[in-house]
């Protein structure tokens, strides 16, 4: 059944290519080894006026952009990973049938959109928490290690997490291995735990990411440096509303962010 015209979308359309060649000139997705497809990963209508920004392509985002007369999602965790079992049934079939069913493009980045210097997850999320980066750490350069932007910012590890709190909106799992003042802190969004013995090589006093396993708890404590996990959705979530609006107005779309609660 054909969906009535929205009048307040804007009058001109976009071909999907143009918006393709858009977000892969900015994210760069050639530039990295990544686990699954970037760039566009469900076809849908050749002209495009809205764009649906959401972190994960889940069926209640599907739903949700749907209802928002979106022509395109776009969003960081795409429905296509290396190693996971191909066939299309269950909620992998749900969620394709309902973009195929409304025709709706799915375009997903994942490291390029955590790498991009000004409107990826980690620049943004050193934003959100008053952090300036000036330099790279970890595999493809996609950690980023630097100070406060005020020099008044927390210091120690209590008012560290504490902050974290505030800016996030949700409580962090903190492992405090720093006794003293922290001035050099390092950042990685997601499932970023992996990247800590990187910080702690390249001389940082504090560590973020999205997620702890076991191993971590213990570097902190014998290495002296404060490890904090803040939620892998709370840290992804401000790259893709960020690269989609920044596109959207290039190219005279509408853009919305739809925020979907993820307690990950």
């Amino acid at each position: 059944m054909a969906t009535a015209p929205n009048p307040e979308l804007p009058p001109i359309a976009v071909e999907r290519q143009q918006l393709l060649q858009a977000f892969d000139a900015l994210l760069q997705p050639e530039r990295f080894k990544d686990y699954g497809p970037n760039g566009l990963q469900v076809e849908g209508k050749p002209a495009i006026r809205k764009i649906v920004s959401g972190v994960t392509a889940s069926r209640a985002l599907i739903e949700a952009a749907i209802a928002a007369r979106a022509d395109a999602l776009f969003v960081h965790h795409g429905l296509f990973w290396r190693g996971q079992d191909g066939r299309v049934n269950g909620w992998m079939k749900q969620r394709l049938a309902l973009l195929l069913a409304h025709d709706i493009n799915l375009f997903a980045y994942h490291l390029p959109l955590d790498a991009h210097p000004v409107l990826g997850n980690n620049a943004r999320l050193g934003e959100v928490l008053g952090l300036r980066a000036d330099s790279r750490i970890g595999d493809q350069d996609l950690g980023f290690l630097g100070g406060w932007t005020d020099a008044s910012g927390p210091v120690t590890a209590e008012a560290l997490a504490r902050h974290l709190e505030s800016r996030l909106k949700r409580s962090v799992v903190a492992v405090n291995g720093s006794p003293g003042e922290i001035k050099r802190i390092a950042w990685c969004s997601g499932g970023a735990q992996s990247y800590f013995e990187a910080a702690i090589a390249a001389g940082a006093q504090a560590f973020i990411t999205g997620e702890i396993s076991e191993p971590q708890a213990h570097l902190a404590r014998e290495c002296g440096v404060t490890f904090l996990a803040c939620g892998h959705h709370a840290t992804e979530r401000f790259g893709a509303p960020a690269v989609a609006a920044h596109v959207a107005g290039q190219l005279g779309l509408a853009h919305e962010f739809i925020e979907i609660d993820n307690p990950a």
